[in-house]
């Protein structure tokens, strides 16, 4: 089910993990970015702008996961 930007971007945090493309999402809320992490390595330091392809694609095909998850890596 995919990931609606609306409502939930503005109040929270949100985290994606996207297995298709072994990449992970971070929404900050406070800073109003998004922060891209593929799998085995650390969370890029710049942004990634909104209109984004793989995170869009993330936010069709994949999921919410916590913020534990999210730093845990995979």
């Amino acid at each position: 089910m995919p990931i609606e930007k609306g409502e939930i971007f503005r109040v929270r945090d949100v985290f994606i993990d996207y297995p298709f493309e072994d990449v992970m999402f971070r929404w900050s809320h406070s800073e109003k970015r998004i922060f891209r992490k593929f799998y085995g390595a650390e969370e890029s330091r710049d942004s990634v702008p909104h209109d984004n392809g793989l995170f869009n694609q993330a936010l069709l095909g994949g999921e919410e996961i916590t913020r534990e998850q999210y730093y845990a890596g995979k």
